[in-house]
């Protein structure tokens, strides 16, 4: 009888209740193991310089690239060097992704971030095609700081109906294409936070290399927030930030370094935008092309409007 008893350490579960979650059950997708509270990641230089070096080459250096290369290169009918560096970043990007998720200390939910990277690509494909022939348009006269209605190249098109085509790839990059390819990416870095908490508050410490790079990694949030237009998820974004952070606190909680350099990184990202829309506040030539409440010009437009034009930046090269 003793034997048997040592062969039952846990007692039989009720008919018909569900099995019990742990390490039982290891194939039970999102189920928190116990000892994820108790885990703590390193900094991870490797993975967040990889992340801010190929956001800065492949995403902000893509329309930099299209205007310093001689256009004899990459024909006006044909792909340009711009569109090979996004193509690059959609694939680099969600690799980078899912590698920082695979390092998180704690179990999160497989298919959310799974369905969050499919969308992901499927986004940033879409905004490759109109952003692409957008940026193309640039050479023929298109300036940004209008809409697609009043820009001097398309408002004598004939038909009329070619200008709702406009209207469609406008719509196509602009809109569709940014709210697919940054929500599932946004996403992602916040389901990334939950998991960097720590009971130990001596690992709630940056590293010297996390500073330094800090700075290159929220000027890039800046653009990608202004350029995107997406303020509104950045915000909600940081506000479900701040407030996991204020939960986990009142457990004892606080974040590591990697927590750390991303809740950082977005602060400092907030004061830039607010020193851009101040520095901007007056131009009334983006105030009409930007009317509403929210009041964030693109720097591509600011570009276009006050900077020289880019048929004297191709000569000039």
């Amino acid at each position: 009888m003793q034997g048997s008893a040592r062969r039952r350490p846990f007692p039989a579960a009720a008919p018909g209740s569900p099995p019990p979650a742990g390490p039982l059950y290891p194939g039970r997708h999102g189920a928190v193991k116990a000892e994820d509270t108790f885990k703590t990641s390193p900094f991870h230089l490797d993975l967040w310089f990889y992340f801010t070096l190929q956001n800065w080459v492949l995403d902000f250096g893509r329309p930099i690239a299209m205007i310093i290369l001689p256009l004899e290169w990459f024909p006006l009918n044909k792909p340009s060097a711009g569109d090979y560096f996004h193509m690059a970043y959609n694939v680099i990007t969600p690799f980078l992704l899912l590698k920082l998720i695979e390092r998180s200390p704690k179990t999160l939910p497989r298919s959310m971030v799974y369905v969050s990277i499919i969308t992901f690509v499927m986004g940033a494909s879409i905004h490759l095609v109109g952003d692409s022939v957008n940026h193309r348009l640039i050479f023929s006269g298109y300036q940004h700081h209008l809409s697609v209605r009043e820009n001097p190249i398309i408002r004598n098109l004939k038909p009329e109906t070619l200008i709702d085509s406009f209207e469609l790839l406008y719509y196509y990059d602009e809109y569709l294409g940014h709210s697919m390819w940054y929500i599932p990416f946004f996403l992602i870095l916040f389901i990334y936070f939950t998991g960097c908490f720590t009971p130990v508050a001596e690992q709630s410490r940056m590293p010297v290399a996390a500073v330094l790079l800090m700075g290159p990694s929220s000027l890039y949030y800046w653009y990608l927030v202004t350029e995107g237009q997406i303020f509104i998820l950045y915000i909600f974004t940081f506000f479900a930030m701040m407030a996991l952070v204020m939960h986990q606190k009142r457990k004892g909680l606080v974040l590591d370094s990697n927590g750390l350099f991303l809740f950082y990184s977005f602060i400092i990202t907030l004061l830039l935008i607010a020193g851009w829309v101040v520095w901007l506040w007056n131009d009334k030539i983006l105030r009409k092309k930007y009317p509403g409440v929210i009041y964030i010009p693109e720097p591509w437009a600011f570009y276009t409007l006050h900077m020289n034009n880019l048929h004297a930046a191709k000569e000039s090269f």
